[in-house]
C-alpha cells in the first residue's frame, strides 16, 4: 500500500501541519481525526488495514489530515470566541491549503469526507457548510451540538454563543437553511450517519436526521447495538459505508 507524509507550514494557522496519504487512486477521502487526535491516529486504530482491500485495489485514497482541537475548539487556556475563531482557521486551511493538495494529487469529482467521534463533527460540519466541496459524507459516533453538555461532555465554548458559534453549529443553522441554491447542493451529496444506541450523543444524531429530513436532504442514519465508540466499532463501520 503507498503511504505518503506530507507537512508543510500553514499560512492560515502559522505552524506546521501534517498529513498522510493512503493509496494510489480510487475515490478521495478526506479523514478527520477524532476528539484531540492526530493525523496518524487513523491508521494506528487499524482503519487503514480495515480498509486495505478498498485503497490496495484503487477504490480509495485516504488523506488523514491533522487537527488543532487541543489548542482550538478543546482549549481552556484560551477564551470561547477565540477557540471558535481558530476552528474557522482551521476551516480555511482544509479549504485553501488540504483541498487544493487533494486535487492536485487525485482530480476525480466524487470527494469524500468522514471522521470518527469529534472527526464526525468537522466532516458533517463543514459538509454542510460547504456542500459544493464534497459529494459524499460519512460520519461516524458524531456530536453537531458543541454548545451543551452531553453526559462526561462539557459545553465546548462555556456558555458563550455567538453567530460564529452558531454557524458552526450543525443542529442550530441546518433547520434555518432556506437558500434554494444550498438545499439542492445539500440533496445532492450523499449522507451517512451512525450511532449507537446508548452513545451520548444519540440525540444528537437524532435531531439532525430530523433537520436533514424537514429539508428533504437524503440520508442515511444507522444505530449500532451498545455505545459502539470505539475503534473497534469503527473498524466494522468503515467496511460497511466507505
Amino acid at each position: 500500500m503507498l503511504r505518503d507524509y506530507q507537512k508543510w507550514f500553514s499560512p492560515h494557522l502559522q505552524r506546521d501541519m501534517e498529513m498522510l496519504i493512503f493509496g494510489h487512486g480510487g475515490t478521495p477521502v478526506l479523514v478527520f481525526p477524532a476528539r484531540r487526535g492526530r493525523f496518524y491516529d487513523y491508521e494506528d486504530w487499524g482503519l487503514v488495514e480495515a480498509l486495505g482491500d478498498k485503497i490496495e485495489n484503487g477504490w480509495l485514497q485516504l488523506f488523514c489530515v491533522d487537527s488543532i482541537d487541543a489548542d482550538g475548539l478543546y482549549s481552556r487556556r484560551i477564551s470561547p470566541q477565540e477557540r471558535v475563531h481558530r476552528h474557522e482557521r482551521y476551516e480555511r486551511y482544509i479549504l485553501d491549503e488540504v483541498l487544493p493538495l487533494m486535487n492536485n494529487r487525485n482530480p476525480q469529482p466524487f470527494r469524500m469526507v468522514h471522521g470518527c467521534s469529534f472527526g464526525a463533527y468537522h466532516a458533517v460540519n463543514i459538509a454542510l457548510r460547504h456542500p459544493h466541496q464534497f459529494s459524499k459524507v460519512v460520519a461516524l459516533s458524531g456530536r453537531y451540538d458543541l454548545s451543551v453538555p452531553v453526559a462526561e461532555f462539557r459545553d465546548l465554548f462555556d456558555g458563550y454563543y455567538d453567530e460564529h458559534v452558531y454557524f458552526n453549529t450543525p443542529n442550530h443553522f441546518l433547520p434555518n437553511i432556506h437558500e434554494e441554491a444550498l438545499l439542492g447542493a445539500l440533496r445532492r451529496m450523499q449522507l451517512v450517519l451512525t450511532v449507537g444506541e446508548e452513545d451520548p450523543f444519540l440525540e444528537s444524531n437524532k435531531s439532525l436526521s430530523q433537520a436533514l429530513q424537514t429539508k428533504q436532504v437524503n440520508h442515511e442514519l444507522h444505530y449500532w447495538q451498545g455505545r459502539a465508540h470505539q475503534a473497534t466499532d469503527w473498524q466494522k463501520m468503515v467496511q460497511l459505508y466507505l
